[in-house]
């Protein structure tokens, strides 16, 4: 994996992007956001255990991933915690967002200069970009759905509040893997908020881990293959394993992991 680096920041100095792997020519992007805490406005130390949580999830999406076409990206937040209204990592992952499509963006567009000689200058085309959420990065996330250059959004173990507002635009794809033994997040809010947001338009599918926890250290397998193929998948990269349209039941009810593998095998053979 390329040695990370940082994306442009602003005024204020804060970097919110740091970019682990970057090709020349990227036609696609990964954008990873961590996990934290309800409420803490310290900031996250250099060896957070949320953030290197995520560092696995990065190196199996690279691997799976055609040579030379993947970017991906990390989000640097300013603080530990959401922090109520305030939203912090909501701010954070926004500004990471916007630094990975410029970062990313391939010079294929135009736009007219200006004067009477002006000529027709290059303008970044961004690629398209699935978000990849654990816990508080998970519910950034599913916040971020409607944004420019979102392809899709997949959440592990959100943290989703009963009434959690719902942002996918209709036909955003949004797919969640949550434990029901989650003794931190609820996969029942989970599947509720993935309910609402069918509800709004968006295709959803919601996957039931039997282990793993909040940590996702059980298994940590199975949630990076099922995490890399449906990454995959939502950005055209590989055969996408599982439809998210009425995916083998009624909006909100998950399916089963096992289920999900034996695609995946089916779809790689």
């Amino acid at each position: 994996m390329a040695v990370s680096r940082t994306g442009t920041g602003p005024a204020d100095g804060h970097r919110a992007l740091v970019l682990h792997h970057s090709p020349a020519a990227p036609r696609a992007a990964v954008l990873l956001l961590h996990g934290g805490r309800a409420d803490a406005l310290e900031a996250p130390p250099a060896l957070d255990p949320p953030a290197l949580r995520m560092r696995p999830f990065a190196s199996a999406v690279v691997r799976a991933a055609p040579p030379g076409v993947l970017a991906v990206g990390r989000v640097r937040y300013r603080h530990r915690g959401w922090n109520g209204p305030r939203e912090d990592a909501v701010h954070d992952a926004r500004q990471a967002l916007r630094a990975l499509l410029h970062e990313t963006g391939t010079e294929t567009g135009t736009e007219a200069g200006t004067g009477t000689d002006a000529e027709a200058v290059p303008v970044p085309v961004p690629v398209p970009v699935v978000l990849v959420g654990h816990s508080m990065g998970g519910r950034a996330a599913l916040r971020l759905a409607g944004d420019p250059g979102v392809r899709g959004v997949v959440a592990l173990a959100p943290w989703c509040p009963p009434g959690e507002t719902v942002a996918p635009p209709r036909d955003r794809r949004v797919i969640a893997l949550h434990d029901p033994a989650d003794r931190v997040t609820a996969a029942d809010d989970t599947w509720a908020y993935l309910a609402r947001a069918a509800d709004e338009g968006a295709h959803t599918l919601g996957i039931r881990m039997p282990r793993g926890g909040h940590s996702m250290l059980r298994d940590a397998r199975s949630w990076h293959r099922i995490t890399t193929s449906l990454t995959l998948g939502l950005l055209g990269l590989a055969p996408l394993p599982v439809p998210l349209t009425d995916p083998g039941g009624p909006p909100g009810v998950p399916l089963p992991a096992r289920r999900v593998l034996d695609r995946i095998d089916a779809v790689t053979r």
